[in-house]
């Protein structure tokens, strides 16, 4: 296989995986090309390379800024604006973590805690507030591990990771 078969294959791939993680196609394919170039690109490249419209491209490198894993870039004697990935796949990983936790974990346990002061004790409220403690429980742990992922170094997380499959 060529480079450049194997670049767009890749592409093409994360882009489909992206969407079993609740991420838009594009903005994922917008990112595996700024990963795998080798310099910064423009809007009117990204439109190239990926074939979507210029709105596409601007929505979504606006949005994986607003991620915190591509920035702008610029290049002297240009005007246009470039864009350019994190290339350091463990950072990447520990910004996305931080970001879908924010976004994520931590707005279930703020709704958690607020419906666990419910004033009722019927028998019917007291298995409601054990099922909102028991998965408070569950989503407190799930922060605090990726609270870890997010401050951890990568062999640190790794080796913690496999102790945990072995038991």
């Amino acid at each position: 296989m060529k480079l450049e078969e194997a670049k767009i294959k890749y592409i093409h791939t994360w882009g489909s995986l992206a969407t079993s993680w609740g991420i838009n196609k594009t903005m994922a394919q917008v990112h595996a090309l700024l990963l795998v170039s080798t310099k910064p690109l423009s809007a009117e490249e990204i439109m190239e390379a990926l074939q979507i419209s210029r709105g596409n491209v601007n929505m979504n490198v606006r949005a994986l800024i607003d991620w915190g894993i591509v920035r702008k870039e610029f290049v002297v004697g240009e005007r246009k604006e470039f864009f350019v990935a994190d290339k350091d796949i463990w950072e990447l990983f520990k910004q996305i973590t931080k970001e879908r936790k924010k976004r994520e974990i931590e707005p279930v346990l703020r709704v958690l805690d607020e419906l666990q002061h419910i004033e009722d004790n019927s028998y019917d409220a007291v298995q409601f507030k054990k099922v909102l403690h028991d998965l408070s429980s569950v989503t407190t742990t799930v922060n605090g591990i990726l609270d870890k992922a997010i401050r951890a170094d990568e062999h640190w997380l790794l080796s913690n990771f496999t102790k945990i499959i072995k038991k």
